[in-house]
């Protein structure tokens, strides 16, 4: 049968004990609090389950057995506090975002050269991606700021700020106007080019459509806004889309306000308390709002 693996924490314990020559001098010496007699009974549950003593109380002396497990765990214990400063440092610096494609192109550009000019040291990870990747990469820890559409509260762990919100809009091909019947001609009689089923966007239309009681199936699926665009501009039909900072719609085509409809909401979400650089990406990015208007 094999021999229990002793308590982590009563072997940095030893450690401490070994490195100061005794439990009083560790006492007054470790880097956390912890009284002489705790400090001892663990030392005796450690010695118990290793069924052998480790040193010498009075004077102070390590046993063969001591000396062996000192020179085994003190390198590791002895080496933390340097690795644990050394990986803090990297991540005061380092800086992981998750967002949508057109927010990595249009607007962290500008917000990051700010930063890195106070920043030098600055070292960055970009992933574009959709809502679900974002907050899976935020979930998974790989990232610290997931830039992503909000729909009601934030996944339970995360927490929000709002960036923004903007209103859907509908883009009809050149040439075509809109029907003064509405919507409801339009969905009778227009093929409809839209994001995926799965997205937000996509959600908050049928939301819209359920409201006002229309039927309007999409023909043409696809995952992009910009491919949404040009199937629209060349015809193919209506296309839903967003009146958002930095979006260009192609020329010609009619943009119609999709009044009563859910707004977009982007949000930035992060876990635990919000990192320095975080903090500062989500001002760059709320003081860009207003101008891109």
């Amino acid at each position: 049968m094999a021999q229990p693996l002793p308590n982590l924490h009563h072997l940095e314990l030893f450690y401490h004990v070994a490195r100061a020559g005794g439990i009083t001098a560790a006492a007054r010496t470790m880097p956390y609090g912890i009284q002489q007699p705790a400090i001892s009974g663990q030392i005796a549950q450690l010695e118990g389950d290793l069924g052998l003593r480790l040193f010498q109380r009075r004077p102070f002396q390590l046993t063969p057995a001591g000396e062996e497990l000192q020179a085994f765990v003190a390198p590791f214990f002895g080496a933390l506090p340097e690795v644990v400063e050394r990986i803090a440092g990297r991540a005061a610096r380092h800086l992981r975002v998750a967002a949508p494609s057109m927010v990595v192109r249009e607007h962290l550009p500008q917000v990051l050269a700010g930063l890195r000019r106070r920043h030098p040291e600055l070292e960055l990870t970009l992933v574009e991606s959709d809502q679900r990747r974002s907050l899976r990469l935020l979930e998974s820890e790989e990232v610290n700021l997931a830039i992503a559409e909000l729909e009601g509260r934030p996944p339970t762990g995360m927490k929000s700020q709002v960036l923004i919100r903007m209103p859907l809009v509908l883009l009809l091909p050149p040439g075509m106007k809109p029907p003064r019947q509405g919507l409801r001609a339009l969905a009778g009689e227009v093929p409809l080019v839209r994001p995926s089923a799965d997205t937000t966007m996509a959600r908050l239309f049928r939301k819209g459509l359920v409201r006002k009681g229309i039927d309007w199936p999409a023909r043409i699926e696809v995952n992009e806004l910009e491919t949404v665009h040009e199937y629209v501009a060349r015809g193919f039909g209506a296309g839903l889309s967003v009146r958002a900072p930095g979006l260009r719609f192609p020329k010609k085509v009619a943009v119609v306000p999709l009044g009563g409809f859910p707004q977009l909401t982007l949000a930035a979400l992060w876990r635990g308390s919000r990192h320095p650089l975080v903090e500062a990406v989500i001002e760059g990015l709320l003081s860009r709002v207003p101008a891109e208007k």
